[in-house]
């Protein structure tokens, strides 16, 4: 059973960084576009709806869930015991995403206000630091270097 229990929350946990990661990518997108377009426009009124949903009902919940089951995996499994530095490795990157979360809010609220002050190419740059932390994250959990 406990075997079982633990493939069940390391699936769940996955699904979750899965979702969590498809925001992340996406909203910067959202906010490329959204600073194309004149504040208080039809469409700036748009970009602020789906980038509100999208951030409170997939980003967030899906954020909650990594950690909760990140960090139930971690205690279980006794896995921050010397010998796992890719674990830490991984948790300083993850550390980055959740930055990079809270930056999004804020820029989203700063929309979401018709305050942006950043530009379309500010946001095409920030919208590779997620990525580029999720390739480490990746290669760190399947090659687990040191």
């Amino acid at each position: 059973m406990q075997a079982e229990l633990y493939l069940w929350l390391k699936g769940l946990h996955i699904i979750a960084v899965m979702s969590w990661m498809a925001g992340m990518l996406y909203l910067p997108r959202l906010f490329v576009y959204h600073s194309r377009v004149k504040p208080g426009s039809e469409a700036s009124e748009l970009f602020k709806v789906m980038e509100r949903k999208l951030l409170r009902g997939i980003i967030n919940p899906a954020m909650i869930v990594t950690w909760i089951l990140g960090i139930w995996l971690i205690v279980r499994t006794d896995a921050l015991s010397p010998g796992n530095g890719w674990l830490h490795a991984k948790l300083t990157c993850v550390v980055g995403l959740q930055i990079c979360h809270a930056m999004m809010s804020r820029y989203r609220k700063a929309f979401a206000r018709d305050q942006n002050v950043k530009s379309e190419k500010f946001f095409r740059i920030f919208n590779e630091v997620p990525a580029a932390l999720m390739v480490i994250i990746v290669l760190l959990v399947v090659l687990k270097p040191f």
